[in-house]
């Protein structure tokens, strides 16, 4: 029997737009919602699953009617507070620029970037990236005309 709170592994066995299909023990089934996949932004599940991978699972919720809902995130998390206290029993190592600052290009020395660098590189790439949003609105907006 299954409980809230327990953790298993199993099978993926369907993915759709909303969620994926898990194949449990006991020959049972739980739908893993988009929303649980990742600790990062899921747009397609499909970037982050494939059929018939094998998932560590987390049971959040048994329906009434035995629908089982499960989460792939809340295993992430537990394995990274584990993960994080394993690190404060060794001695930190120092983490690169490119760690922190995910997207970011790595200066080519191998000295750590500053914190001014790292802002400055963001307002960089943000700045960019406003200007070519701004010019695929603007030229959007004169696509038509008025009619009288």
């Amino acid at each position: 029997m299954f409980e809230v709170g327990q953790v298993l592994d199993g099978k993926v066995t369907g993915l759709t737009n909303f969620g994926a299909f898990v194949s449990l023990p006991e020959n049972k089934t739980g739908m893993v919602h988009i929303s649980e996949i990742s600790l990062s932004y899921v747009k397609d599940i499909h970037d982050f699953l494939k059929e018939g991978q094998s998932v560590r699972v987390k049971i959040i919720e048994i329906s009434g009617s035995g629908k089982i809902s499960l989460s792939i995130k809340q295993v992430e998390e537990q394995d990274g507070q584990k993960a994080d206290a394993d690190k404060a029993k060794k001695p930190a190592a120092k983490a690169s620029a490119a760690n922190v600052w995910k997207g970011m290009p790595e200066k080519k020395s191998n000295a750590p970037m500053s914190f001014e660098d790292m802002i400055a590189q963001f307002k960089q790439r943000s700045d960019e990236k406003l200007a070519d949003k701004r010019k695929n609105t603007d030229s959007k907006r004169g696509s038509y005309s008025k009619r009288r």
